[in-house]
């Protein structure tokens, strides 16, 4: 039975959860705070009790954002791996992907969500994996890339930093070889939120005179700086991402699995629309971990690895070889396992 849809910013168009239909949506752990976006009322409820499984989406960290901040298990998987229809207005960047309570409620979803749907042109060939068999496995003898920074995330919080650096030892102590290394690209913010903001000139072209009036002043910044891109330069930003494609296929070439922070920074106060100039460092500045993955289109999860001094959640990002889901899957209940996950106090 389904509970019932829960909130996001228009459109998806960022990442915390407010609009001027719903309000703000808040952090079960600390209501000051955001639970993050676009799928912020799905980490909302499934860190608050609603529900034990959710879908989420994610274009730019949408499904691993919210999971962070909100303690919850968010996978991103491989692109076409879980069909969609119709096909986002934001494009191949897009991905579906389960929000849960534990890693195994995460497999179970897969073994569901990657049922083949002929309408999706993108969607990859039946999959006869069950992502619940070896779950359990462990990583003993995998080869992990350990990047606190990705080379360039300047302002990763120091508990987050510290947290990060606990659990890799952890998945060192389980088996795993691990190597500090920067995968070696430099911060495609750009080429992510020039993608973004064009594609949002797409959506905007399909809304009626009444539906621009009232929507999400965010958005329409979004527009605005998407109306600045000819076609030319949405080939150029293409053929860059390419490229950040290529490389990365040859980097997991070298090792199993990349780890990093989820999120530079853990949730910060939950405001209204519009509060602050919306700019691409503003966008996704204090989320550098996240983006990279939508644009090569590599699975990705976050999986809680502790709670600030103040008590909100942090997360780990594990990051697999394309088509690597299970592995990915795998290396997080290893995690969990050593590690629970921890819920808010809700008393």
């Amino acid at each position: 039975m389904l509970l019932g849809k829960t909130t996001t910013p228009e459109f998806g168009c960022k990442g915390e959860t407010n609009s001027p239909l719903t309000g703000r949506t808040r952090n079960p752990w600390n209501t000051d705070k955001t639970p993050g976006g676009s799928s912020g009322g799905t980490a909302a409820a499934v860190a608050a009790g609603l529900g034990p499984i959710a879908i989420g989406t994610d274009g730019a960290g949408s499904v691993r954002i919210p999971a962070a901040f909100c303690g919850n298990f968010g996978l991103k998987p491989s692109f076409g791996r879980v069909p969609a229809y119709p096909l986002s207005p934001f494009g191949t960047v897009a991905h579906l992907g389960p929000h849960t309570m534990s890693v195994t409620d995460a497999a179970l979803m897969m073994n569901v969500m990657k049922q083949p749907d002929a309408r999706d042109w993108t969607s990859l060939p039946p999959d006869p994996t069950d992502y619940t068999i070896g779950l359990n496995d462990g990583i003993s003898g995998l080869r992990v890339a350990w990047s606190p920074t990705l080379g360039y995330a300047k302002n990763v919080h120091p508990e987050i930093a510290a947290a990060c650096e606990k659990a890799v030892r952890t998945l060192e102590a389980l088996g795993a070889h691990v190597e500090a290394v920067d995968p070696g690209f430099a911060d495609p913010l750009d080429i992510t939120t020039g993608l973004w903001f064009v594609s949002s000139t797409v959506v905007w072209d399909t809304l009626t005179p009444a539906q621009q009036a009232v929507a999400d002043p965010d958005f329409v910044a979004e527009v605005e700086l998407g109306k600045a891109y000819s076609a030319l330069d949405v080939q150029k930003l293409t053929l860059r991402r390419g490229a950040l494609g290529t490389h990365m296929r040859q980097f997991m070439q070298r090792y199993d699995l990349l780890i990093t922070p989820s999120v530079a920074v853990p949730a910060f106060d939950a405001k209204p629309a519009g509060h602050q100039t919306l700019t691409p460092e503003a966008m996704l500045g204090w989320t550098p971990f996240s983006y990279p993955f939508n644009l090569t289109q590599q699975p990705a999860c976050t999986i809680p690895c502790g709670l600030t001094s103040d008590g909100l959640p942090m997360g780990l990002q594990i990051v697999g070889p394309m088509f690597g889901d299970a592995l990915v899957l795998r290396a997080a209940r290893a995690f969990e396992s050593a590690q629970p996950i921890a819920r808010p106090f809700m008393g």
